[in-house]
């Protein structure tokens, strides 16, 4: 072990020289380890050299995809908590009140967060009050996932106003999408996993056409089996790939670079799925992507709903899904298109930490959780 750490020496001279504010040759500082009379200074080296070595093991660590805690799954009897962590939710008692139906017929016990319907602006209360909401499910011991009433705008807001010391000695599910894709990524960047799957809001669609978001979510939130079979697009890259499943919202994923909720796409495959924007803010909200490093070292990506995408005064001149390999053309991992998760009636649940395997052939395509 003490021949390793001599080969380094070179590598290491400038450390100690620093140390010592004293200039040295490399003779010099060889001279100086075998000299009986600096058996000291040996020791201290190879103390520096051991320290700067789990230095950059501790570095290598950070840089590997984390392995993600699985909360525990639900069971009949255990609770939960509907609370609003964004937009206001003016006259949806009613669909709130079906959520809580829903989640009872599963035997579950449901409260409804203090603040839910207050109204302050665009959000569901204040700050403060949508934040205290939060922090109580996150602290109660006696609730095992908190659902997400509706997206809209406002998760962000309330991320750093929570303390999420209880949470990760005691982790809980995390159920939502769009909007809550902040919350997605700011605690899969806690170590946790978190469920993208239909809100209380998501009621508000027929229920014939909703039934796939319905049964998946319960199927995840109660640790079934879930195994998904697609037909395969014309625009899909095909191919196979393994990986932590990771992602959300397209917008949000691009708010969040640059901060401590900014994800760690390496050996991961990346979902997103959008609502509502132009093309050239899809093509711009990629290549920042694509810029900050998400595609680099990524296994796979999957795409969702692009739903009700506008139209611009000058068009395109391309289809979404070109637009997309376009961005992703120098990369050889596997595109799934069509997946059906995102802003539409059929949005089946998503682990989001959980490692999958996908597979694109040419006629169907599947996606497999682990």
């Amino acid at each position: 072990m003490v021949l390793k750490y001599f080969f380094d020496l070179q590598k290491y001279k400038k450390q100690v020289e620093h140390i010592f504010e004293s200039p040295m040759n490399l003779d010099t500082f060889t001279k100086m380890i075998y000299m009986k009379r600096r058996i000291k200074f040996v020791f201290v080296v190879l103390f520096l050299i051991s320290f700067l070595s789990f230095g950059q093991t501790r570095i290598d660590s950070i840089s590997k995809p984390m392995k993600l805690v699985q909360p525990k799954y639900l069971k009949a009897g255990d609770s939960i908590a509907i609370v609003a962590s964004a937009g206001i939710l003016i006259k949806r008692k009613e669909i709130i009140d079906e959520a809580k139906k829903l989640a009872e017929s599963w035997g579950l016990k449901v409260f409804i967060g203090d603040h839910v319907f207050n109204q302050n602006n665009h959000f569901a209360g204040t700050d403060e009050e949508r934040a205290s909401d939060f922090q109580k499910a996150l602290d109660n011991p006696s609730i095992k996932a908190i659902w997400c009433a509706r997206g809209g705008y406002g998760s962000a807001r309330i991320l750093d106003k929570l303390e999420y010391t209880k949470f990760k000695a005691k982790p809980k599910w995390i159920v939502g999408y769009s909007d809550i894709t902040a919350f997605h990524s700011h605690i899969h960047n806690l170590g946790i996993q978190t469920i993208h799957a239909m809100m209380g809001t998501s009621l508000l669609f027929d229920p014939e056409e909703t039934k796939q978001s319905i049964e998946t979510y319960r199927k995840a939130l109660f640790g079934e089996a879930l195994r998904y079979e697609i037909n395969s697009s014309e625009y899909n890259k095909k191919g196979d790939a393994e990986g932590v499943l990771v992602g959300g919202n397209l917008s949000i994923l691009q708010s969040m670079l640059g901060s401590e909720s900014q994800l760690n796409t390496d050996g991961s495959i990346l979902f997103i799925e959008e609502i509502g924007e132009y093309k050239y803010h899809i093509d711009r909200m990629l290549r920042s992507l694509k810029r900050a490093g998400y595609f680099d070292k990524c296994k796979g990506l999957i795409v969702g709903d692009m739903s009700n995408i506008k139209k611009n005064t000058t068009a395109w001149g391309s289809s979404i899904e070109q637009l997309i390999l376009e961005v992703v053309a120098e990369f050889d991992f596997p595109v799934l298109f069509n997946f059906p998760a995102g802003h539409e009636t059929d949005n089946r649940a998503l682990v989001l930490g959980k490692t999958i395997t996908m597979n694109i052939k040419s006629t169907t395509s599947e996606v497999i959780f682990k």
